[in-house]
């Protein structure tokens, strides 16, 4: 699971860019809406992401809104295994 990054003083990524070009920390907060969107969706990011890149490039373009976190439903290969108690 991603971790949490740290928002700083000046509202940007901390760390995203000290040692990175301007694109490398866009990229960041690119990934970091991204996950972010899909936790505010009760979205696993890691399994919802995976889904996505697989199922992307097969998908008509009047069809991608069923990838959107809000609209997603995982395909078989990623449902989560159900844990024995």
């Amino acid at each position: 699971m991603a971790r949490g990054l740290a928002i700083a003083a000046d509202g940007g990524l901390a760390g995203a860019n000290q040692h990175g070009s301007d694109r490398g920390g866009q990229r960041a907060a690119f990934m970091y809406t991204l996950i972010v969107t899909a936790k505010l969706n009760d979205v696993d990011p890691q399994a919802w992401l995976a889904d996505v890149l697989a199922r992307i490039a097969d998908m008509p373009q009047h069809r991608l809104d069923e990838l959107l976190p809000w609209n997603w439903c995982p395909t078989h290969a990623v449902m989560p295994v159900a844990r024995a108690a």
